[in-house]
């Protein structure tokens, strides 16, 4: 056993109560983090920033200039990266047309096209992870579609981290599909983002959740900080239409769960597995849906009811942000190929690719998670088995203080097993939660209660 890894595995000890507990770790994981190269995100980096401008209104026919350029490059890569495992990609374009007036971003009616690779499960196909990137750019005028705009960080590197990701993951196969997407219209509005996650809602998709990566390639902020050992999670506490809901208010007011929405427990979920299987990198949790009074292209997933968060480095440069390429004051404005760091790349798409072949690999979570323990020196769990064609070793019943940002201690309970009672503890000072684990040690993201245990039930 790895030492480093010693002093969290005896704070989540336990005696199971019966049956075999899971192993630890999926050893496959610490290959997985350190498979993407920083040479090749270096190469569609450099290709995606050459086609010029990737404007959402550019132009679209041409070979070697434009979005549709890009686009059609982004295509082929997934198609050659399929070719390579055998056709294990299906590779498509999903589209929908803004119709004029629907934004002051895009005056004239236009199609906004993204380009999808879904690598299929072998056990649960409709169970998917969707990792996103955006394929358009933009300069200072958002409705300058003529000048050169190459995008190189915001959001090349994202893209070309979608791109790594799938050249890392389809060497291996998972029970869960993975998405792999290149969303466009992101800087016109979040169209993309709207269209696919309409897609993934009528073709009743059971979308676990979304990793927008948008700008995962600078470490040297307008701070003045460089730093390439921590990266930012944002997520959002709920789905945006609970805020509505009168009774969930309530339950929330009085058994709590403010920060313990879906999207939430996926950003504690990269954290975690940051945290077990990559070196020298920290992941902060920012308890935002993004950056302050500013929108990425995962909203749009949370607003219809999928979880949603941003993976982002930590230091942004506005100099280099939706800015005119010249030079002011001895500044260089733009965002350039020189100042993307490659090996900072390379890690945050490790980051993506842990994360999404361990949902992939893991059983779904529990659809429903009850808790009980009014004014009783005890707390009660109780919940639903998923509906899953993957293995199911057993589920971990979560716990924390409610001031801790993470899940600090855990026990298994084996399959057979869909409750279980923390005895002599007062429910008041905790939180509860509770994950699915597999037989290869993979766990679900963890669901918190959403209803109370009906009296007299076993």
């Amino acid at each position: 056993m790895r030492l480093r890894y010693l002093l969290p595995i005896l704070l989540f000890s336990f005696a199971p109560l019966s049956g075999q507990a899971p192993p630890a770790e999926d050893a496959r994981l610490y290959d997985i983090a350190a498979a993407p190269s920083a040479a090749r995100l270096e190469a569609d980096i450099t290709k995606l920033a050459n086609f010029g401008t990737r404007h959402t209104l550019s132009d679209t026919t041409s070979a070697t200039r434009g979005i549709g350029a890009a686009r059609r490059w982004i295509y082929a890569e997934f198609q050659r990266i399929s070719k390579e495992c055998g056709g294990c990609l299906e590779v498509f374009y999903q589209r929908n047309l803004v119709p004029e007036g629907e934004s002051r971003r895009i005056p004239t009616a236009t199609w906004v096209v993204n380009v999808i690779a879904i690598q299929r499960g072998t056990a649960d196909p409709n169970r998917m992870i969707m990792m996103s990137g955006d394929i358009d750019s933009r300069i200072s005028d958002p409705l300058n579609f003529t000048d050169d705009s190459p995008g190189a960080n915001d959001n090349a590197s994202g893209m070309a981290g979608v791109l790594e990701a799938a050249r890392v993951l389809t060497k291996y196969k998972f029970p869960g599909s993975v998405v792999y997407a290149g969303l466009s219209g992101e800087e016109q509005g979040l169209f993309g983002g709207k269209g696919l996650a309409a897609y993934a809602q009528e073709n009743n998709w059971n979308l676990l959740g979304v990793l927008n990566n948008d700008m995962i390639g600078n470490i040297t902020g307008v701070d003045g900080v460089t730093d390439n050992t921590s990266f930012r999670i944002f997520s959002e506490p709920y789905y945006p239409e609970d805020a509505n809901d009168e009774r969930k208010n309530i339950y929330r007011r009085f058994f709590g769960g403010e920060v313990d929405g879906p999207s939430r427990q996926l950003a504690r979920y990269v954290h975690r597995l940051t945290t077990q299987y990559t070196t020298n990198l920290n992941p902060m949790l920012i308890y935002r849906l993004d950056r302050f009074g500013r929108g990425g292209h995962h909203r749009p997933f949370n607003d219809a009811g999928f979880p949603g968060i941003r993976i982002m480095e930590t230091h942004e440069n506005y100099t280099q942000q939706h800015q005119d390429l010249r030079t002011e004051d001895g500044i260089e404005y733009g965002d350039r190929l020189e100042h993307v760091n490659f090996p900072y790349a390379a890690k945050l798409t490790g980051v993506n690719a842990i994360t999404l072949a361990g949902l992939a690999a893991a059983p779904p979570p529990p659809p429903l998670v009850m808790i009980g323990g009014t004014v009783q020196p005890s707390a009660r769990l109780k919940w639903e088995a998923p509906e899953t064609n993957t293995e199911i070793a057993g589920y971990y019943v979560h716990y924390r203080l409610t001031t801790a940002p993470q899940w600090t201690h855990k026990r298994f309970v084996p399959a057979d097993q869909l409750t279980y009672t923390f005895e002599n503890i007062v429910v008041d000072n905790f939180f509860f939660g509770v994950s699915t684990v597999g037989t290869d040690g993979n766990e679900s993201v963890v669901v918190f209660p959403s209803t109370l245990i009906p009296r007299g039930t076993k």
